[in-house]
């Protein structure tokens, strides 16, 4: 294990034989562009423990320490933040958690919003390839599987902007949290999905060679989501269209209707009874009935 990797050494990395932890050499060895040239990632960097992977990811890049590419790992986090500031934690080694670095130059800013859209796409495409789980999307960033009979939340995505011209987008992944680890009934994991594999160097290289076929496509397109395929792709996963839903919205506003349609701006179109269809932006989405 090369320092890079180093995990907290006052922690016994196979106290939990369920959960080995990842290999940084052979997943570097896979995944990393050899030599600067033939694909997105120049390096992936594995820590024991750490706050928040984006924190450090954003922190890096506006200080001009990470190029595009860029991936951080987490065998375990501390202060995990999904959308709106809300604590995602989870048992070392029990989920992937990590951050990538994108540089989208090519592509318009007003379109760059698209980015956690994307990457929630490329999770589910790749983790379905690797894990076998069935898996959808609520928008705008929020990884569902089916425990039982009940849908339950087992990943998300949180974007940031790193300086002027960069996005970090970083993943949180349940992967074999048990019952009794649940942090909320309403949590699951790949394992208690049914996920025929749950090796996570298997489902991470799954997950990052499915973001960056994604990326490429998106910014190959100058970032347009109907030329990429991105918005057809998006709108075929995602759980949260044909639903009744209520939004609840900046300055304690809600609007309660049917989500009809994801915009080409990556906004959640919901129909109220009113017969009035509104874009919405940005707002925590809560299903109200089963799909």
């Amino acid at each position: 294990m090369t320092p890079r990797d180093a995990a907290d050494a006052n922690n016994n990395r196979w106290s939990d034989l369920d959960r080995p932890p990842l290999n940084g050499a052979g997943l570097r060895r896979d995944l990393v562009r050899d030599g600067g040239h033939g694909g997105l990632y120049c390096d992936i960097e594995i820590v024991g423990r750490t706050g928040s992977t984006n924190s450090d990811l954003v922190a890096r890049a506006v200080a001009g320490d990470a190029d595009e590419g860029a991936v951080l790992v987490a065998e375990e986090q501390t202060a995990g933040r999904g959308r709106l500031d809300r604590q995602w934690t989870a048992p070392p080694r029990s989920g992937l958690f990590f951050s990538v670095l994108l540089k989208p130059a090519e592509v318009p800013v007003a379109r760059w919003g698209w980015l956690p859209l994307l990457t929630g796409v490329a999770v589910a495409t790749g983790l379905a390839r690797a894990a076998g789980v069935d898996t959808a999307l609520k928008w705008p960033n929020d990884l569902l599987v089916t425990v039982g009979d009940e849908e339950r939340k087992a990943g998300g995505i949180l974007a940031e902007r790193a300086g002027e011209d960069g996005v970090v987008v970083g993943v949180g992944i349940n992967v074999t949290l048990r019952a009794a680890e649940l942090p909320v009934p309403q949590a699951g994991s790949l394992a208690l999905a049914g996920a025929v594999s749950t090796d996570r160097e298997t489902l991470l290289r799954a997950v990052l060679r499915s973001l960056e076929d994604w990326y490429g496509r998106w910014r190959a397109a100058g970032g347009d989501p109907g030329v990429s395929g991105l918005q057809e792709a998006y709108a075929a996963g995602c759980a949260t269209l044909g639903r009744a839903v209520r939004a609840e919205l900046p300055g304690d506003r809600a609007l309660v209707g049917e989500a009809v349609a994801v915009d080409g701006d990556g906004r959640l179109v919901i129909a109220t009874k009113e017969g009035v269809q509104e874009p919405v932006g940005a707002g925590d989405i809560v299903h109200l009935r089963p799909a």
